[in-house]
């Protein structure tokens, strides 16, 4: 894994031994951001179940003004944090908890992504948390990464955009007009 963009381009971060955690791919990284493009500087980022924390690390290499990590995994949190430490960087926060728990403490986002293990479901209930409560700033983006096309609808919030990159769906939601 590596940096793609920004002050920090071609740092490569400590990834996850075996096949039990899945990364985001750098190909799907690289066309998300790439549709991101020029909506990261300056934002409030949430990375929800952020791994290692590649996304986010990614927006405070392309200029986000804050990024809140949060995974419930300590092995994750711990790998976040020794790849935080090579950028120097203190505009951000690392929470070790369960999403619905930092849902609830968070605060509102430009930004938030949502990639959970594929296997667990609990990303639907994270993206209806963030619709229901409001945890999306007007014109930001909720990026739902899964291994299937988002089905339904979610209040407060509305589909803008769903791309395919091999296994991986990406949806991305707006909030509602």
């Amino acid at each position: 894994m590596r940096i793609i963009s920004g002050k920090y381009r071609g740092m490569k971060l400590a990834g996850f031994e075996g096949t039990e955690i899945r990364p985001t791919a750098d190909r799907v990284k690289e066309s998300l951001f790439n549709i991101l493009y020029g909506r990261v500087a300056g934002t409030r980022v949430l990375d929800l179940f952020c791994g290692s924390g590649s996304l986010g690390i990614e927006c405070l290499s392309r200029g986000a003004e804050f990024v809140h990590f949060n995974d419930i995994s300590a092995e994750s949190t711990s790998l976040l944090k020794k790849n935080l430490k090579k950028l120097g960087e203190e505009n951000f926060a690392v929470t070790n908890t369960d999403y619905s728990s930092c849902l609830a403490r968070a605060g509102k986002f430009d930004l938030i992504f949502i990639d959970p293990p594929y296997k667990l479901d609990i990303g639907i209930r994270a993206i209806e948390t963030i619709g229901a409560s409001g945890l999306l700033l007007s014109g930001g983006t909720a990026v739902f990464e899964r291994d299937r096309p988002f089905e339904g609808t979610v209040g407060g919030l509305e589909i803008i955009d769903e791309r395919k990159y091999g296994k991986t769906y990406l949806t991305f939601f707006g909030v509602s007009k």
